[in-house]
């Protein structure tokens, strides 16, 4: 398939007209030859929701060059660590960088030639790997999000998620697979000129976080104010049944789904149809998957799974490891009609507005403050703290939501006694969990 369609549009938000055919295609050129400059290897952009971003990660597509796709807010640290471990070739869009080359890479092995994007998977916590997807992978759940959510050519869709993040991501790439449009904009569900912009190009749809309808509820979201919205999409965590039921009916189609980065996105959608008759439910797996469970872990299959992990520059020389065979580390169920529940998690991750959180890395950056235990919530992550009063709980939330970037509402930090703990001495989590 062609990749952006001939009919794909990029509108930069407050600005007539867009890119689009051959003009669009032309301004990919200039940036790939911008990039042929650049020494050989993957790239490092700072993925901005802007014109400039999405233009070098097509031209880094054409020129079927890997590029990592980050947080281009990084702290100067968390940046530094990435480049000693993965040596790119170049650093393009980043608040603590300048554009250019990183020092001198030593000799490593060529990047495999089926490697296309490479996404960090714990959002802001520990040392992030880099889940290595293929072109085909890319390409495999664009065109599945298309058929599952009927994305059409007319369809206009603002960028109301990072780009950096696969779900915003796959917005975008589903969009251009489709020949539809995308609104560039960086400003966020609560600035005023977001929903300006929304108006005025006359956006179709939009995609949020459970955290984004959840402000959307308390901003006393009328869509009747859109006229042009008929399309919600909801991904990142488990929204709560009452906000579905509120926002299935300020929509024409509502569709929740479910995935993972390591899917390049999207693992399985409920048709809005089936809202009433699947409550709860995250729908089937997209077209071309096929989901079973494995002694109580959702296990996928399809083309969309990711080559593998990266740790080092090193391995993005590798193959396919994993043959299209994805261990989600969630647990759930199937029903008789294969539709997907999800029952909890396998793995110590949790996710806060639809950001990865590693729950150990939480309570490592925690440990100078005395004994404390992380455990995940619906979009939030409860930090059990021994000998804390209401001001040091305050002060804990507001200092992890700094640390780790994101909201400290997030963080329902509680005073505790004395942990549980287990016969093993280990923290007894469970017991914690039984309290929220």
């Amino acid at each position: 398939m062609s990749f952006p369609h001939p009919q794909a549009r990029l509108v930069v938000a407050g600005e007539p007209g867009g890119l689009t055919g051959d003009e669009l295609s032309d301004h990919v050129t200039r940036a790939a030859e911008a990039l042929s400059r650049l020494r050989p290897g993957p790239l490092f952009c700072g993925m901005r929701n802007n014109l400039t971003s999405v233009l070098r990660y097509l031209a880094a597509w054409r020129s079927e060059r890997p590029i990592a796709l980050l947080d281009p807010d990084l702290s100067a640290g968390a940046l530094a660590e990435l480049v000693a471990r993965f040596r790119p070739a170049a650093l393009l869009g980043f608040t603590h960088a300048s554009d250019g080359s990183p020092p001198p890479r030593r000799e490593l092995p060529a990047p495999h030639p089926d490697l296309a994007v490479l996404l960090a998977t714990s959002g802001s916590t520990g040392n992030p790997r880099l889940v290595r997807l293929s072109r085909r992978a890319v390409l495999a759940n664009a065109t599945a999000i298309v058929t599952a959510l009927s994305v059409r050519p007319g369809d206009i869709s603002p960028t109301s998620l990072p780009l950096h993040y696969s779900y915003g991501l796959s917005v975008l790439n589903s969009h251009l697979a489709a020949g539809a449009t995308v609104v560039l904009t960086e400003a966020g569900l609560l600035e005023r000129s977001f929903w300006t912009h929304l108006d005025a190009h006359r956006c179709t749809s939009l995609a949020a976080v459970p955290y984004q309808y959840e402000m959307l509820r308390r901003l006393r979201f009328d869509r009747s104010e859109h006229p042009a919205l008929t399309t919600l999409t909801q991904a990142g965590g488990r929204l709560s049944p009452e906000l579905v039921t509120q926002f299935a009916g300020q929509a024409d189609r509502f569709y929740v789904m479910y995935g993972q980065t390591e899917a390049t996105a999207r693992i399985a959608v409920l048709p809005p149809g089936l809202l009433a008759a699947k409550p709860g439910s995250v729908g089937p797996a997209i077209p071309g998957g096929r989901l079973s469970v494995d002694d109580g872990e959702i296990v996928y299959h399809g083309p969309n799974v990711m080559m593998g992990y990266a740790e080092t520059a090193a391995d993005l020389a590798r193959g396919d490891d994993l043959g299209g065979v994805l261990r989600t580390g969630d647990l759930g169920r199937l029903d008789s009609d294969g539709f997907l529940y999800i029952t909890g998690r396998l793995k110590r991750i949790a996710k806060i507005f639809g950001v990865r959180v590693n729950l150990d890395d939480v309570e490592l950056l925690l440990r100078d403050t005395g004994p404390v235990a992380a455990t995940s919530g619906d979009d939030r992550v409860t930090v059990w703290a021994e000998g804390l009063n209401a001001a040091g709980c305050a002060g804990l939330a507001r200092r992890l939501g700094a640390e780790l970037r994101v909201h400290w509402s997030g963080f329902d930090v509680r005073g505790i006694d004395r942990l549980p703990l287990l016969a093993t001495g280990k923290v007894d989590y469970r017991a914690l969990e039984s309290r929220t």
